[in-house]
């Protein structure tokens, strides 16, 4: 979440694509032979040259777009892209409205835009028993299967899943699903592309606080999405709601700005219940947050950010989150904190927000720049939200570690529990401030961080970026189900034990600012699409 706006520019690359709104079906290149052949001579005792190498593969349009199952909003086909690096794409453009359940397939040499905002069905209000009369279609479910591309259009696309109506994107560890932008499509992008489009939004109908319509005292809470030009509703009182699943899913160069404060990220939770599943997801080059999560109940494994231009995990308005096997890496000289915890400035509110994050490893400033920005170190708290830590790993050596900012009532103050984390900071390390009275000091939070032999001088011996090292390995991890029975024990602190753990590979997309694996794959860059 910002408190400072910075100004976006946004590469719609117009002039480089002006036929997607003209081309038609049989206005298809030829692929053409795929490279050289070469024939060698019989040998007459000189080397033989070595032949020129084969060109990279390269995707050839396909025919057409799927048809969608009858009364269902059609797809548009906007014809192909030009010649790209990675070969010439087939588009299908979504409706404005998905009206009907339907499932996106994966076809070889097809791409789906999102031409603006995209609606899953439509807004079906607060309860079932309480649908807008507005809303007059059922409840529907976007189906979208492994290996899909779908692309922002326009710098303001996004997709908005909204109450009532559910996504199921379901990729492999081999064939993740791929949300991204036009330029990323055109191979335009550079590892310092952001902002490009607006995510991935889901809304719910569980409780949320800071309401925008009706009030927490008569349990009738409602809140705007942030950035929404238009109205998209969320909140509720059933905290088991479910707004689908994701998994194995990679959101690059997302997010826009409308206003001072308003902004999308790759993936904006609000008021989703237990029911969602969240899993195996990589947010990266965020122009704002790397994810946000307003209000609900969140539970998410596995969840990778990197190069976030603002926080790289955001949670407000009375979210109860936990997340475990975090990896939170910045772009050298860009972003704000890793981790903003807060009530969004209403320490009266409840329910608390309340975090929980385990095996987590958090990395800022791995070379000379100090990455934070307004937030002012590299983990904030403020009022009326309850962190928990455990078996965690923060590296940001150049800046200040850990941030309490005490407002409200005394009561209303963030508080802080760490079980088996480690910090590697500046030599300040702590930042204490907040309203007279009840603000932090430093010494405050270093009691607080140090009570259950927290270590905060720790010397970091990760490999690869965030792999665990020997020093990590010597920290004798702590139970997280004891805390929650949705954490899995573990024997490690941090997101990654060793060599042999590889949660983190096959799914994700590489980058100047984390390589995950097989860097020389050029379907495993970010900048790059998968070809196969």
């Amino acid at each position: 979440m910002k408190h400072i706006m910075r100004t976006k520019t946004i590469m719609l690359a117009g002039a480089v694509l002006p036929l997607l709104a003209g081309c038609g079906a049989n206005e298809i290149a030829s692929p053409g032979t795929g490279g050289n052949v070469i024939i060698n001579p019989p040998s007459t005792g000189t080397p033989t040259p070595s032949p020129t190498p084969t060109p990279a593969a390269k995707v050839t349009p396909a025919g057409g777009c799927p048809t969608l199952p009858s009364g269902a909003n059609p797809l548009v086909d906007r014809g192909v892209t030009d010649d790209t690096p990675t070969g010439i794409w087939r588009i299908c453009e979504l409706p404005a409205t998905i009206n009907q359940s339907i499932t996106l397939t994966k076809v070889p040499g097809l791409v789906y835009s999102l031409p603006g905002r995209v609606n899953v069905g439509c807004d079906r209000g607060f309860s079932e028993s309480q649908v807008p009369a507005a809303c007059t279609i059922p409840s529907v479910t976007l189906k979208i299967d492994p290996g899909v591309i779908i692309y922002g259009a326009t710098g303001q696309s996004w997709l908005a899943v909204n109450r009532g109506n559910k996504i199921n994107a379901v990729g492999t560890d081999t064939q993740p699903i791929i949300f991204t932008s036009r330029d990323n499509v055109l191979g335009l992008n550079n590892d310092a592309s952001n902002g490009q489009w607006g995510g991935v939004v889901l809304m719910g109908r569980a409780r949320i606080t800071d309401c925008n319509h009706g009030s927490l005292a008569s349990g009738t809470c409602e809140r705007d999405t942030e950035g929404s030009s238009s109205p998209a509703i969320f909140g509720g009182a059933d905290d088991s709601d479910s707004s689908g699943t994701m998994k194995y899913v990679q959101i690059r160069y997302s997010g826009f700005v409308l206003g001072s404060n308003v902004e999308l990220q790759a993936l904006t939770t609000e008021g989703i219940g237990s029911g969602t599943v969240l899993e195996y997801i990589q947010s990266h080059n965020s122009s704002d947050d790397g994810a946000e999560f307003f209000g609900g109940v969140v539970n998410f494994k596995h969840y990778i950010a990197t190069g976030a231009d603002d926080d790289s995990l955001d949670v407000d308005t009375g979210a109860r989150a936990n997340f475990q096997h975090v990896l939170l890496i910045q772009r050298p000289g860009a972003g704000d904190a890793l981790m903003e915890i807060d009530s969004n400035n209403l320490e009266g509110d409840t329910p608390r927000t309340n975090l929980k994050v385990v095996n987590f490893t958090a990395i800022q400033n791995q070379v000379s720049s100090n990455n934070e920005a307004n937030d002012q170190a590299s983990i904030l708290l403020r009022g009326n939200s309850d962190t928990t830590f455990a078996n965690g790993i923060v590296v940001t050596p150049n800046n200040e570690c850990l941030r309490l900012h005490g407002t409200g009532s005394t009561g209303d103050r963030a508080t802080l529990v760490a079980h088996a984390t480690v910090l590697t900071c500046n030599s300040t390390k702590y930042i204490g401030s907040g309203t007279s009275g009840i603000a932090y000091t430093a010494a405050d939070i270093a009691a607080i961080f140090g009570a259950n032999g927290n270590n905060d001088v720790f010397t970091t011996t990760l490999s690869s970026l965030f792999v665990n090292g020997t020093n990590e390995s010597q920290v004798t991890a702590f139970d997280a189900k004891t805390l929650d029975a949705f954490f899995d024990t573990t024997t490690h602190i941090g997101a990654v034990k060793d060599a042999n753990d590889n949660w983190f590979k096959g799914w994700t997309c590489n980058s100047s600012t984390a390589t995950f694996d097989d860097a020389a794959n050029a379907n495993r860059a970010c900048t790059s699409l998968p070809i196969a």
